[in-house]
């Protein structure tokens, strides 16, 4: 893609019909002399079980330092709801998500979490990071409770 080349931004876009098809766009980022984090947070994120077709709830938090891109949440926000009609388990989706926007920007690190609401009673959390978090980068906790149910 070409440098800063948005083609979601500022007009209509629809919905790509699968995350395959979704194009993530990026953005040069404005502050490579500092070290500092990004969150994105999807506590509506939703798509399909492969084996039955019902749909999967989770709440997604990405956190990523920056290196030479940021992403453009237009496009985030679009490929995270072409997960919609996408058939994947919970593992797959998270992992597919994270990889994909490291492939787009390049950070210097980053990590997600997939909280998954129950499935069969159980709830399943899914987490996955590309490497060490950089020295002297503050790093919250991601503030996503574990599951209790009614309790």
């Amino acid at each position: 893609m070409a440098k800063d080349k948005l083609t979601q931004l500022g007009q209509a876009a629809a919905l790509p019909a699968s995350p395959d098809e979704a194009k993530l766009e990026r953005v040069s980022n404005p502050h490579t002399d500092n070290d500092y984090l990004v969150r994105f947070t999807a506590p509506e994120f939703t798509t399909l079980c492969p084996v039955t077709g019902q749909p999967d709830f989770a709440h997604l938090v990405i956190d990523y330092a920056p290196a030479e891109w940021i992403v453009e949440s237009k496009s985030l926000k679009l490929f995270l709801g072409a997960f919609r009609n996408h058939a994947g388990f919970h593992e797959d989706c998270t992992l597919m998500i994270g990889k994909r926007v490291v492939e787009a920007i390049q950070p210097k690190w980053l990590r997600i979490g997939g909280y998954w609401y129950p499935r069969g009673g159980i709830p399943i959390d899914v987490f996955w990071q590309t490497g060490k978090v950089p020295v002297g980068l503050w790093v919250p906790d991601q503030g996503v409770a574990p599951y209790r149910g009614r309790g």
